[in-house]
C-alpha cells in the first residue's frame, strides 16, 4: 500500500504539495539568476535566454519522463524529499562556476553557443531533478483511476503558483536585498528543510502503519 493512501488529507498529503510548490518556486528562481551568472561572459541578450531557455525546458521535459518511469517503483514521500534535496545539491556547483565560465568564455566567445554550452552544464542535471517531482508526487497522491485527474491538475496547479512566486520574489525583492550566491545557497537550505519533513513524516507514515 503506497503511503498517501491511508494519510490522505493528512500533513503528508500537504508536505507533497509543498515539495511540488517549492520545486517550481526553485526551478524558476535558478533559472532567471542563471541570466545573471551567464551575463558577465556572455552578455544578457536574446540569444543568451534562448540559450538558457532550451537547456531548461528540455531537461524538464526529460524529468517529467523519468519521474513517471521512477514513480511506479514503490514510491515514499522519503523519496520525493530525496528528489527535492539532490536538485538542491546539483545547483551549488553553481557557486564556483566563474573560472569554468570565463573559460569557456575564451573557447567559445559566441554567445548563442557559449549560453547553451554553459546552461547545460550549470543546470541540465537539477532541472531534470527539478522535472521528476510533479510526476513522482502525483504517483503518490492518486488513490485511484477516478482522482487521477483532479490530484494531477492540483499538482501542476501549485507547481505552476509557486514557479510564479518564484520569478516575482526572486526578480522584485531577492536580487535587491542578496547577491547571486547568497540567494543559492538560501534557497538550498529551504529545500533541504523541506526533504528533511518529508523524511520525517515518511518516516512517521512507516511506524504509523507498520
Amino acid at each position: 500500500m503506497r503511503e498517501l493512501s491511508t494519510f490522505n488529507g493528512g500533513s503528508a498529503r500537504l508536505t507533497t504539495f509543498l515539495v511540488a510548490g517549492w520545486s517550481g518556486f526553485f526551478v524558476m528562481s535558478v533559472e532567471l539568476l542563471g541570466s545573471r551568472i551567464l551575463a558577465p561572459y556572455f552578455g544578457s541578450g536574446l540569444m543568451v535566454w534562448g540559450g538558457i531557455l532550451t537547456v531548461f525546458m528540455t531537461f524538464l521535459s526529460l524529468g517529467y519522463l523519468l519521474g513517471g518511469i521512477v514513480s511506479t517503483k514503490n514510491p515514499k514521500l522519503w523519496k520525493l524529499g530525496c528528489i527535492l534535496a539532490a536538485e538542491a545539491l546539483l545547483t551549488l556547483p553553481v557557486i564556483f562556476s566563474e573560472v569554468p565560465l570565463e573559460t569557456l568564455s575564451l573557447w567559445m566567445p559566441d554567445p548563442r553557443y557559449g549560453s547553451l554550452i554553459g546552461s547545460f552544464f550549470l543546470f541540465a542535471l537539477p532541472t531534470t531533478l527539478s522535472g521528476m517531482v510533479s510526476p513522482y508526487a502525483i504517483r503518490l497522491l492518486v488513490r485511484g483511476v477516478g482522482s487521477s485527474g483532479r490530484e494531477a491538475g492540483l499538482v501542476y496547479f501549485i507547481s505552476t503558483i509557486g514557479s510564479a512566486a518564484g520569478t516575482i520574489i526572486t526578480s522584485f525583492y531577492l536580487v535587491l536585498i542578496l547577491d547571486i550566491y547568497q540567494i543559492i545557497v538560501a534557497l538550498t537550505s529551504v529545500s533541504f528543510f523541506i526533504s528533511l519533513t518529508a523524511a520525517v513524516l515518511s518516516r512517521k507514515l512507516k511506524v504509523e502503519h507498520a
